[in-house]
């Protein structure tokens, strides 16, 4: 396995502090221990903090639209079992983290979304990222007959990612993935369901 560079040490060992600390109750010398680098590495890569947020959203939307691709868009199987399964390993994730975690891009949004915008102008980059995989996903189930023709694809997509990340901020409260399931339910089982 590869050997992280330093810069991307300093976002991976940032991004899990922030997601179960929050961005503002993590210190850079948090971040500088827990990934092991001394403080003057932190200042060649990033000019300040809010600097390091933004360029983890970066990093973030990195990740998700890989996974994104990998799991949405490939041409194989049911469109709509693809979406589900996104959504379960999600879910699987959160379970990982005994649901303390939750979606590091719906966290930034809620602490730093109307406080920066340099860092909302890019949140709203990344939940465009996510919504437009999940379009994309419904179109195809839509084309294939497994959705109503009249269904709105780009209303159904909004909706979603807003549950979805509603269902995570629930989940965070109450501990458990109870919402994330019946989140599953609702759209699998019963809207999405033809």
């Amino acid at each position: 396995m590869a050997k992280l560079s330093t810069k991307n040490r300093i976002l991976e060992h940032a991004g899990r502090l922030i997601r179960m600390n929050g961005f503002n109750n993590t210190g850079i010398q948090e971040i500088l221990d827990s990934a092991g680098v001394p403080k003057g590495s932190f200042y060649f890569y990033f000019r300040s903090k809010d600097d390091l947020g933004l360029a983890l959203i970066d990093y973030y939307a990195e990740y998700l639209a890989s996974v994104c691709a990998s799991s949405l868009g490939v041409a194989d199987g049911s469109p709509l079992e693809r979406l589900r399964g996104f959504f379960e390993g999600m879910r699987m994730l959160f379970e990982q983290d005994e649901w303390k975690g939750g979606c590091p891009i719906g966290n930034l949004a809620q602490e730093m979304g109307s406080l920066s915008d340099a860092f909302r102008v890019r949140l709203q980059a990344v939940f465009r990222i996510m919504q437009t995989s999940i379009r994309d996903c419904l179109e195809e189930a839509r084309s294939r007959g497994e959705l109503y023709p009249s269904l709105n694809v780009d209303e159904m997509a909004e909706f979603i990612l807003n549950g979805w990340e509603g269902a995570v901020l629930r989940m965070k409260a109450e501990g458990n993935s109870g919402p994330l399931v019946l989140f599953e339910k609702i759209v699998f089982g019963g809207i999405l369901a033809k």
